[in-house]
């Protein structure tokens, strides 16, 4: 079973998920294509709220967050790339973690090609691609390209009410046997991130930053 676990090939003995926006990232580069190229942080911040007291799911807020963009795809990454910021803390984590065989596995509710620019923009390519990414996607729409005006579309993970499930990630390696499990930890800030937090040994959380049913203002990060 372990040897079908892409983060069990180096034998480790500790593995390090995490969460991406609000996590690695200062910023939710989705929230920022939302207020800034979508329909703006007020419908945003409704949308969150409806999520967070459980009037809607996630990925249906989310996925109207997204259809409000009709930027072309590689004009949304060139914004980000201008205007997130990594935390700094991670790239001398990233390197501490690949120079003691600790990996990292990043889960998100965002959309893999956007988080694999940014990292790529924040570490260097080549390092970037050593990092297993566990995301969403973003294809073209029919009889489009991906980089037209309104050329593209979030395509979601799996088919729970988040869009992006993390825990099932996780729920393998937990399973382990005695002997052959890693010590699991999990870094995240949002409520997406609560059902991948009860399968790990460890979460980190940053501060000021909680997975609390009821927040001081609602904010759902991915």
């Amino acid at each position: 079973m372990g040897s079908t676990l892409p983060a069990l090939q180096t034998n480790p003995k500790f593995i390090f998920f995490t969460d991406f926006d609000g996590t690695i990232t200062q910023q939710d580069s989705n929230d920022f294509l939302t207020d800034n190229l979508g329909f703006g942080a007020e419908l945003r911040k409704k949308g969150n709220a409806d999520t967070l007291f459980g009037r809607r799911h996630f990925r249906d807020t989310f996925e109207e967050m997204m259809d409000s963009i009709s930027t072309p795809f590689d004009k949304c990454i060139e914004t980000l790339l201008q205007n997130i910021t990594i935390d700094q803390g991670f790239k001398e984590f990233f390197v501490w973690a690949r120079e003691n065989n600790v990996p990292i596995v990043v889960l998100s509710g965002g959309m893999e090609p956007i988080i694999r620019a940014l990292l790529a923009h924040f570490l260097g390519k080549e390092e970037a691609e050593t990092l297993q990414i566990v995301s969403n996607n973003a294809v073209p729409r029919p009889g489009k390209s991906i980089n037209d005006e309104g050329g593209w579309k979030i395509v979601f993970h799996d088919d729970s009410g988040f869009g992006h499930d993390k825990s099932i990630e996780i729920r393998p390696y937990a399973a382990l046997p005695e002997g052959e499990r890693p010590v699991l930890f999990y870094a995240g800030d949002g409520v997406s991130d609560l059902s991948a937090a009860k399968e790990t040994d460890l979460l980190f959380a940053k501060a000021g930053r909680g997975t609390s049913e009821t927040p001081p203002s609602p904010s759902v990060k991915t």
